[in-house]
């Protein structure tokens, strides 16, 4: 539309109303063709009316192809008064163009005329012209090539004449013959058509650029005459006819009836139906037999035939093929080569169990047609007699054979008959293979060499299947090799990776088998199941010694190729190295003093990794390791300390706090022992203090046990009844400081000492007595590990009887006398007893 500028806008309202009709009349195109060949330039020119005038002298005229602008326009005014602009297109590439013309109206365009534009080519001349004489349709149809297109609407015209001799002479034109749109091809009906004369015939292409014609054709009708195809059939069987050879079928025809009385030849063509193969054309074949047998085909196999027919001797044009018909060959009797492996088990010693096994291979293509397989043998001394063992669809077989029986005869049969009989023989004897190795070329196969033995064997069996710990029943597949000097073979057959497979090779010997050998293989290995896990061994404060221990071997897990350590801190860094698969231990350096570091060992074989658990660990602090040292000073002497006192704990005397601790006589010599006067034992007791006494040294108070006399006590024997029953008390009477007027034998002079004991009653009147015995032991009452309290005479009291004087016993080798002999005692008296009511 027309830009408004200022306008305002009523009056940008009515000039959008009245400015398109007024502009329409203003100006047109003028151009001096519309069509033009395809790449030619093109002239055209806008002229503006005097009408438009007052659209002022300066206006402008602007051309467009299509949707873009085109420069180079030349605008003049005549004198007339009106305006044009001339614009030339140097080439036109485009079958279909509209040209515009535009007037500039302030900041937009508006359009002035419109023209449209065509580009083409001339017409080809046609070409491959023929024609047919259809005796269905009793028409003679007639087809071309038009050649290239035009980009131009395009007329074809079949045009035709009657003519006598070679169609040099026109006599009578035909009509002409137009095609549908889009169709090179057309027909002339059987009323133009003169048979058995000759016509000319060709084609006229015409379009706005020219026109073209194709050769002429001249022929006389019946000479085109194409036939219609036969209809096929299968033969019949007839008890005259004889029974098909193999491979071989019978069918018939019969012909179309426009075509029934004119000779003719034909073509059979015939393809096998499950086969990828080309037709096989067969022929001529003549018309008069109607039936033919085709011999020489796959037996037992589905064909499919077709068949065409051409007018003969006279000229004519080949049928179309006849629709398909399938038939199926006569079987043939097998023609295989059984390759045969087993298997005997002895069950007693007149009977074995025979495992069989076979696969047919075709010897003849199309004669692997079979319906059984039998298994027999000839009994000895039975002249003719066949004993079947097996009749089976499977290629495997089990029987019970007598142990004698080395020999038995396989055979494949159809309905046609029987392959010639496989002997299988139940012999092994030869020599071994040299050596069996297997490598795994990927996942799914296996490669298997042996060493031939010598001399060469006629073949070898393979047989392959899973490994223990498979049961031993699991399916096995086998083949046979029948070229005895090849060292290996691909087994590709029912092979899975992470499989263990056990392969066994036998060599075939002429007749009999030779030793088998076995080996197990994998065709694909897993990954290591686990990984060795890492240990602490040692660590330090920029350090740490790791260690772990490798794992043993698995059967199917691939060896490894080497150890990867990574380790990972605090801050999320991780490092990593990597070591051989030898190693057993590695020591990370480079760490930080106290800092917490993950580790984890990742164990790597060809056939994949796996990572081991995870191990945390912390360094030492930087001080950590003083202070280690120091307590471990501080606990050797501590510990040390610990056995000192023990020690000196273990070798002092036992002190009990129940009863005195009492010298032992035999270590030690009373005649030298001197008391020490202690200040602080001193003491004084006013109730029993007897001035012309000597002062109290020491006071013991015991507390008597109930016990057994001694061998040489009385039972009732008791000390006097004026001293309480369970406590007794003895005073050590004379100045301790006072040195003692008794001679006192000097240490290592005097003999040895022996134990005492004082009797006599602190009541009784007169002086007391001891008894001496020749003992080293001390004068307890039993021997238990407990010391016993020790024991005085006077004592043991009884409230019941009287004291009776005790006289040694001579067994014990005691002397008896007074105090006065013993000079130790004899500032001994007891006294006070009337104040021990108080204890």
């Amino acid at each position: 539309m027309v830009g408004l500028g200022a306008w305002s806008l009523p009056t940008a309202a009515l000039i959008l109303l009245l400015l398109p009709r007024s502009l329409e009349e203003c100006g047109h195109i003028s151009l001096p063709t519309r069509i033009v060949h395809l790449g030619d330039a093109v002239t055209a020119s806008c002229i503006i009316s005097q009408n438009c005038s007052h659209l002022g002298p300066e206006s402008q005229i602007v051309w467009k192809l299509g949707t873009e602008l085109q420069s180079g326009g030349r605008q003049q005014h005549l004198p007339d008064g009106t305006q044009e602009s001339t614009i030339t297109l140097p080439h036109l590439n485009d079958p279909r163009a509209l040209l515009s013309c535009y007037l500039r109206w302030g900041h937009s365009l508006q359009i002035l005329d419109q023209a449209e534009l065509q580009a083409g080519y001339p017409p080809a001349t046609p070409h491959n012209l023929s024609c047919i004489m259809n005796l269905t349709t009793d028409s003679l149809t007639c087809q071309w090539e038009p050649g290239r297109g035009t980009h131009l609407p395009t007329n074809f015209t079949l045009k035709s004449f009657k003519s006598r001799g070679h169609c040099q002479v026109r006599e009578e034109a035909i009509p002409d013959c137009v095609p549908e749109d889009g169709q090179s091809r057309c027909s002339i009906p059987r009323k133009h058509l003169q048979l058995y004369q000759s016509m000319g015939i060709w084609v006229q292409a015409e379009n706005v650029l020219g026109t073209r014609e194709s050769v002429q054709l001249c022929l006389d009708p019946m000479d085109a005459v194409k036939l219609e195809p036969p209809t096929l059939w299968a033969l019949d069987p007839s008890p005259e006819l004889a029974k098909p050879q193999p491979g071989c079928l019978q069918l018939r025809w019969e012909s179309r009836k426009e075509s029934l009385y004119m000779e003719q030849k034909c073509e059979l063509r015939h393809q096998p139906q499950l086969r990828r193969v080309g037709w096989t054309l067969v022929g001529p074949l003549p018309s008069s037999s109607l039936q033919h047998k085709l011999c020489g085909l796959l037996p037992s196999t589905v064909y499919t035939l077709q068949m065409r027919c051409i007018r003969w001797p006279l000229p004519g044009h080949w049928s179309d093929w006849s629709p398909s018909l399938q038939l199926t060959s006569s079987l043939q009797a097998p023609s295989i080569r059984l390759d045969t492996w087993w298997w005997q088990k002895k069950l007693d010693p007149r009977t074995v169990d025979v495992q069989l096994f076979w696969k047919p291979t075709p010897l003849e293509e199309g004669s692997e047609q079979i319906q059984g397989y039998l298994v027999s043998w000839r009994p000895s001394g039975q002249a003719g007699a066949v004993l079947s063992l097996c009749n089976t669809t499977e290629l495997n077989c089990t029987f019970h054979l007598p142990s004698e029986v080395q020999e038995v005869a396989l055979v494949a049969y159809n309905t046609a008959g029987t392959s010639p009989p496989t002997p299988v023989v139940f012999l092994r004897k030869g020599p071994p293979l040299g050596g069996l190795h297997t490598v795994a070329r990927d996942p799914h196969s296996l490669w298997v060499g042996w060493e031939p033995p010598s001399p060469q064997p006629r073949g070898y069996v393979i047989e392959w299947g899973p490994g223990p710990p498979s049961p031993s029943g699991s399916h096995k597949t086998w083949k046979t090799e029948h070229n005895g000097s090849i060292a290996g073979t691909l087994l590709q057959e029912n092979i899975r990776p992470f499989q263990l497979y056990e392969i066994t090779v036998t060599p075939l010997n002429q007749g009999t088998m030779g030793t088998s050998q076995h080996i197990y293989a994998y065709s694909q290995e897993t990954a290591p199941s686990h990984a060795p896990e890492l240990h602490l061994k040692h660590i330090g404060k920029t350090w740490a010694q790791l260690e772990w221990v490798p794992r043993a071997p698995e059967l199917g897990k691939s060896p490894l190729t080497h150890y990867t350590i990574f380790w990972t801190n605090a801050q999320h860094q991780s490092f990593s190295t990597i070591l051989n698969a030898s190693s057993h231990d590695f020591v990370l350096t480079d760490l930080e003093p106290a800092t917490l570091y993950h580790v984890h060992l990742m164990a790597t074989s060809q056939a994949g990794a796996t990572n081991s658990t995870s191990l945390t660990l912390m360094t030492l602090a930087p001080g950590e390791s003083k202070l280690h040292i120091i307590l471990s000073l501080f606990s050797l002497l501590l510990l040390l300390v610990c056995l000192c006192g023990a020690a000196r704990l273990c070798c002092r005397p036992r002190k009990n706090p129940l009863w005195p601790s009492i010298p032992d006589p035999a270590r030690s010599s009373l005649g030298s022992w001197v008391p020490t006067t202690m200040a602080e034992e001193a003491f004084q007791l006013p109730s029993l203090w007897d001035p012309s006494l000597p002062p109290i040294t020491k006071i013991t108070v015991l507390e008597e046990e109930e016990k057994k006399p001694g061998p040489w006590e009385s039972n009732d024997s008791s000390a006097t009844s004026s001293l309480p029953t369970l406590v007794q008390a003895y005073v050590l009477q004379g100045d301790p400081r006072a040195p003692s007027m008794q001679p006192q034998s000097q240490p290592g002079s005097s003999d040895q000492v022996l134990y005492g004991q004082v009797l006599g009653s602190p009541t009784s009147p007169g002086q007391g007595h001891y008894i001496r015995c020749d003992s080293t032991q001390p004068l307890l009452g039993g021997l238990t590990p407990s010391p016993k309290p020790y024991e005085n005479l006077w004592f043991q009291s009884s409230p019941l009887r009287t004291p009776e004087p005790l006289v040694p016993n001579q067994e014990d080798d005691c002397v008896f006398g007074p105090l006065i002999d013993f000079p130790l005692l004899q500032g001994l008296q007891v006294h006070g007893v009337e104040g021990l009511g108080g204890f």
